[in-house]
């Protein structure tokens, strides 16, 4: 028996890289997925028939995967995403929201586009297969008055927990996406839906666009016996257990997943506090307050 048995999962941007990987790792534990992708190249032109290679290699692994070629960016093309999972299997356990593209620059160089571009890929191609999916959740929910036990995993990134020069659109859209995925777990809690973000790290197309990144890696161009740290599967064990049974009390998480170490991220939280004894602060005395009781505080070196 599989840890996954009977779902039905959706994963987008899964024609390559860790999307592949996921898909693939779902299958294996007994998932039926719709594999989505666009085909397009990482800066997001064109359009192909990627997802057909993924569903492909599942089959020849003994697994069962259909192919979805909408633009996660396309509202109704997300919406017939969806309604492809129920209509081939009859339910929807599990979204992976992973597709993702680059146009990197510093944000003197960054066209409007290119923004526009990226955003509408991380934040609308997320939120809008999350929109259907939630709707249909919602929809079994009132009809049977059970939990529905669904699954959403989005993907985060290193740039957008921490920053990234050159990436004010993509850094910006991560960040979106751990805002995104706690309001969207308060959202479908009461409807047995469980939300959480995972930020990869691997050797992908995406990062193959970075000076002195290393070269592309395939999933499925490492033996399942061999570990590489760059592996875009490296992940994937992880959001396999985010989508089955057993991760019913975590929601609303953050966690990263880097070569051999799993990382709980805490985010914003409270740091060193003053307080003005409810009078109004005076600008002239705050650069001193701050600096010994607020910034002082932190370890040398930091920038604030």
């Amino acid at each position: 028996m599989g840890m996954l048995d009977g779902k039905v999962a959706i994963v987008t941007g899964a024609g390559h890289g860790i999307g592949r990987g996921h898909a693939m790792e779902l299958a294996k534990h007994g998932a039926k997925v719709v594999v989505n992708d666009l085909g397009g190249s990482v800066t997001g032109e064109g359009e192909g028939r990627d997802a057909d290679q993924t569903v492909g290699i599942i089959e020849e692994r003994g697994g069962e995967a259909v192919a979805n070629y909408e633009n996660v960016a396309d509202h109704e093309g997300a919406g017939r995403m969806v309604a492809q999972a129920v209509d081939t299997w009859g339910r929807l356990d599990v979204l992976v929201t992973n597709a993702g593209i680059v146009r990197d620059s510093a944000i003197w160089n960054m066209s409007e586009a290119d923004f526009d571009a990226v955003m509408a890929v991380h934040i609308k191609g997320m939120w809008s297969p999350c929109h259907h999916a939630a709707r249909h959740w919602r929809s079994v929910n009132k009809e049977t008055g059970q939990p529905v036990g669904g699954r959403v995993i989005t993907t985060t990134s290193g740039a957008g927990l921490v920053g990234n020069f050159g990436q004010t659109n993509y850094a910006t859209a991560k960040a979106g996406v751990a805002g995104f995925t706690q309001t969207l777990s308060l959202e479908l809690w009461r409807l047995g839906v469980t939300v959480n973000a995972v930020g990869p790290a691997a050797a992908t197309r995406i990062t193959a666009t970075m000076p002195g990144a290393p070269d592309v890696i395939e999933p499925d161009d490492v033996p399942e016996d061999e570990w590489n740290r760059m592996d875009p599967a490296v992940s994937s064990p992880l959001v396999a257990w985010l989508a089955s049974d057993e991760s019913s009390h975590v929601t609303g998480q953050v966690i990263r997943a880097v070569a051999e170490d799993i990382i709980l991220m805490t985010g914003w939280t409270n740091g060193a506090q003053i307080s003005n004894g409810g009078k109004r602060w005076d600008a002239t005395k705050l650069g001193t307050q701050l600096a010994t009781d607020v910034f002082g505080t932190r370890a040398p070196g930091l920038r604030y």
